[in-house]
């Protein structure tokens, strides 16, 4: 599922593809923890009726979440830049097993691709190990965007990772975490000047992040 840094802890939090298809538009700012709305229920605690319907709501959203293969994906998806460096990465569960994929499109036709799995780890480990496998795969002199549906790997490497590391890798919220990966991905962004690093909404119909979505999740298949 997407992924958004709360505004409030930094720590990511993950919201389903169908409320961000209900609610165009909208970018999630809060972790379940930090939530306002929750707050403001606090006083009125849900019963185990209402705690049961909530589980089953979220449990058929689950269910909506596409698997399919680079044939599927090309056959179904048309939109999106024809040109860029597509990364994603989950885990199913989370934390537990997951997988990574990157494509290097150039005017609609892939350049190069890789995938890869975990048999323990995150999503954002995932994420993180995206974006370094497409780096890495891109030569020094490379001009091109790279797109990530993950606003916390995005902005860690583009907003906050330089901080951290001008305070010897520490912040006031607490340890960091994925910090071999974080350094990892920093030092390649640094070395590729020429591109950029963007975030991309997931799931919303991009050819190119459909097919890197598809690249990561191809360890629960058995076509790729």
């Amino acid at each position: 599922m997407p992924q958004f840094p709360c505004t409030v802890c930094d720590e990511p939090f993950e919201v389903p593809s169908a409320a961000l298809e209900k609610y165009f538009g909208w970018e999630p700012r809060y972790c379940r923890e930090h939530s306002p709305q929750r707050k403001k229920k606090a006083a009125a605690p849900k019963s185990a009726k209402k705690r049961r319907e909530a589980a089953k709501r979220r449990a058929a959203s689950a269910t909506k979440e596409e698997n399919l293969t680079r044939a599927e994906v090309l056959a179904k998806y048309t939109e999106g830049p024809k040109t860029g460096v597509f990364t994603d990465g989950s885990s199913h569960p989370n934390p537990g097993p997951g997988g990574w994929g990157f494509v290097w499109v150039r005017d609609g036709e892939i350049e190069v691709e890789g995938y890869g799995d975990a048999d323990d780890t995150t999503n954002n480990r995932m994420e993180f190990s995206a974006l370094i496998e497409a780096y890495q795969a891109l030569p020094e002199d490379a001009a091109v965007t790279v797109y990530s549906d993950s606003q916390l790997c995005v902005k860690t490497i583009t907003e906050w990772a330089p901080g951290w590391e001008q305070n010897g890798w520490k912040r006031k919220s607490g340890p960091l975490k994925n910090l071999d990966l974080v350094k990892e991905l920093l030092e390649l962004y640094r070395a590729h000047p020429d591109c950029p690093l963007e975030w991309m909404r997931a799931h919303a119909g991009s050819r190119w992040n459909e097919y890197a979505d598809s690249l990561a999740t191809a360890w629960r298949r058995s076509e790729v």
